[in-house]
C-alpha cells in the first residue's frame, strides 16, 4: 500500500492539532506507540496514537484530517482501519489542511536518486527516493503547489511530486519558440540550437549551440505550477532565456506557447485567471487566461526607483493584495581577486502592496504577523497565526540567482532566515551535509494526484 510504502520517512513527534486530547480519544500508551515508529529518533514523552477498532471511520478522519502530510502518512500505516480512514480521507477530497513548507536538498551520502526533506517544525530531515532520471543530477527550477519542477541532464522538463513519486513529463524543450535539434547521422538528436531573438529585439549574435545537459544551464530560469479554475487542469509557466521571456504549458499540451513581446521577468503569480508577471525593472504585467484561447496582456504598474543588484518577486497576500518584494544582494564580489571566492550575500528586502482593483502602491515595513518563503519556489506569504513553528515577520528565502545555481554550481548557497525588523540573519543547520547542487528548494507538500492527460478545454 502506497502510504505504507512511504510512512518510514515520518515522525510523529509535532502533530498540528491539540494532543492533550488524542489520549483520551483514542485510549492508547506512548509504550504501545513505539512499536509502529520504529525510526523516531527521539523520545515520545505524549500519547499520540492507538489501534482503537472501537472508534469510527467518519471519527478517525476528523481527526487525521487536522494532521500535517508528515503525521497523516505515518498514522495511515499503523493499522489497516487507520489506513483506509487515511485513503478515504483523501480520495474523498477531504483532506485541506494547509502544510508548511519544507526544504528540499540532496546531499553525496544520500545517493543519486534520493534526496531529503527537511522539516522547519520538527528540526529533521526525511530521506526520500525517487524515480529516474537521478536527482541530483537534475537542476531544481521551480516549485508549486507540492510540484517540483526539474530540468534533467538533456535539460527536458519533468513535474515531480517528492512525496507521492507522481511524475509527469512536461512539452519537449525543443518546442520552445527560441530552441531547435540538432542531429547527428544516424537521426539521434545531438545538440540543442538556442537563437536569441526575443519579441522586443531581433537579437545581434548568431545562434548558440549547446550540448544536451549544457542547454539548461542557459536557457531555464524558474518555473511554476498554477491551478486553472476556469479548465480545472494547471498551467506550466516557465521563465526562460534569452531575456527572461516567459512561455507556458497546460497539462497536456504536446508544446510550449510563447508569451512575447516583453521579457526580463523575475517572478510570476496567477489569480483568477489572470498570470501576474514582475520584470528585475519594476513592472507589472498581468496575462489574461480567461478566454482559454487567445492570451492577452496589460502593464499594470511601473515602479520607479529600483535597485542595482537584485531581483523581485510578487506574492499573493493572505488579505487580498499584491506584495512586490525586492531583494537586495548589497554585500557581494562577482569579480573576486584570483584565490578568493565569488560571493553574493541578500542583506535585506524592501516590500510594497499593491492594490490590484485601486492600482495603490506604498512601501511597507514590516509584515507583523506574516512572513515570506522566497528562491525558486511559488513565493508565499503566510500567517504566522497558522503556522506556529515559523517567525513572523521573517523571510525564509533560498538562492535563486541565475548565475549562482547554474554557474557556479559548486558554491556556497545564499539562504537563510532573514528578521525585516533589524535585518539579522539565521542560518539552517542540517542534519546532513547540504549539496549545492541542485540548489535547495522550497517545496510545500501535497498528496494530491494529477492527471496528466487533461487539458480542460
Amino acid at each position: 500500500m502506497e502510504l505504507c510504502s512511504v510512512a518510514s520517512i515520518i515522525s510523529l513527534r509535532s502533530l498540528a492539532i491539540q494532543r492533550k486530547y488524542l489520549p483520551k480519544l483514542l485510549g492508547f500508551t506512548s509504550s504501545s506507540l513505539k512499536k509502529f515508529c520504529k525510526d523516531v529518533h527521539q523520545p515520545l514523552t505524549e500519547t499520540i496514537v492507538g489501534t482503537s477498532p472501537e472508534l469510527p471511520q467518519d471519527i478517525l478522519m476528523d481527526i487525521f484530517s487536522t494532521l500535517e502530510i508528515p503525521d497523516l502518512i505515518r498514522a495511515g500505516a499503523v493499522c489497516p482501519s487507520w489506513h483506509s480512514a487515511c485513503t478515504s480521507l483523501l480520495s474523498l477530497g477531504l483532506y485541506k489542511l494547509a502544510q508548511t513548507p519544507c526544504l528540499l536538498y540532496t546531499s553525496e551520502s544520500a545517493g543519486d536518486s534520493s534526496a531529503y526533506l527537511y522539516s522547519l517544525s520538527e528540526k529533521r530531515s526525511y530521506k526520500l527516493t525517487l524515480p529516474e532520471p537521478p536527482i541530483r543530477t537534475r537542476c531544481f527550477i521551480g516549485s508549486s503547489h507540492g510540484w517540483l519542477v526539474t530540468a534533467d541532464e538533456r535539460s527536458e522538463m519533468h513535474l515531480l511530486n517528492p512525496i507521492t513519486s507522481q511524475q509527469i513529463a512536461l512539452p519537449s524543450v525543443i518546442t520552445i519558440e527560441q530552441v531547435k535539434p540538432i542531429f547527428d547521422e544516424y537521426n539521434t538528436l545531438h545538440k540543442y540550437e538556442l537563437s536569441w531573438y526575443t519579441g522586443m529585439r531581433v537579437g545581434n549574435s548568431s545562434p548558440s549551440i549547446f550540448a544536451l545537459d549544457k542547454l539548461r544551464d542557459q536557457l531555464h530560469y524558474k518555473a511554476f505550477v498554477f491551478p486553472d479554475a476556469s479548465t480545472g487542469s494547471y498551467i506550466v509557466v516557465l521563465i526562460h532565456n534569452p531575456m527572461h521571456q516567459l512561455s507556458f504549458a497546460r497539462i497536456g499540451d504536446d508544446k510550449w506557447t510563447w508569451l512575447p513581446p516583453h521579457e526580463g521577468y523575475d517572478d510570476c503569480t496567477y489569480k483568477d485567471g489572470l498570470l501576474y508577471a514582475v520584470t528585475g525593472t519594476g513592472e507589472l504585467h498581468a496575462f489574461d487566461f480567461s478566454s482559454g484561447h487567445a492570451v492577452t496582456v496589460e502593464m499594470i504598474i511601473r515602479m520607479r526607483n529600483m535597485y542595482d543588484c537584485g531581483y523581485m518577486y510578487i506574492v499573493q497576500a493572505p488579505w487580498g493584495d499584491l506584495l512586490l518584494i525586492w531583494r537586495m544582494c548589497e554585500d557581494h564580489d562577482l569579480e573576486p581577486e584570483p584565490g578568493a571566492p565569488v560571493f553574493w550575500n541578500t542583506t535585506r528586502f524592501k516590500i510594497y502592496e499593491f492594490d490590484p482593483s485601486g492600482s495603490k502602491l506604498k512601501e511597507i515595513n514590516r509584515l507583523r504577523d506574516h512572513l515570506l518563503f522566497l528562491g525558486h519556489n511559488q513565493s508565499l506569504c503566510l500567517s504566522a497565526d497558522e503556522y506556529p513553528s515559523l517567525k513572523a515577520n521573517r523571510a525564509y528565502f533560498t538562492d535563486d540567482s541565475f548565475l549562482w545555481t547554474t554557474g557556479l554550481k559548486n558554491n556556497h548557497r545564499d539562504m537563510g532566515i532573514l528578521n525585516l525588523d533589524d535585518n539579522s540573519k539565521e542560518e539552517f543547520v542540517f542534519p546532513q551535509l547540504c549539496s549545492n547542487f541542485p540548489a535547495p528548494i522550497w517545496v510545500t507538500p501535497d498528496l494530491r494526484k494529477m492527471n496528466a492527460a487533461s487539458r480542460g478545454d
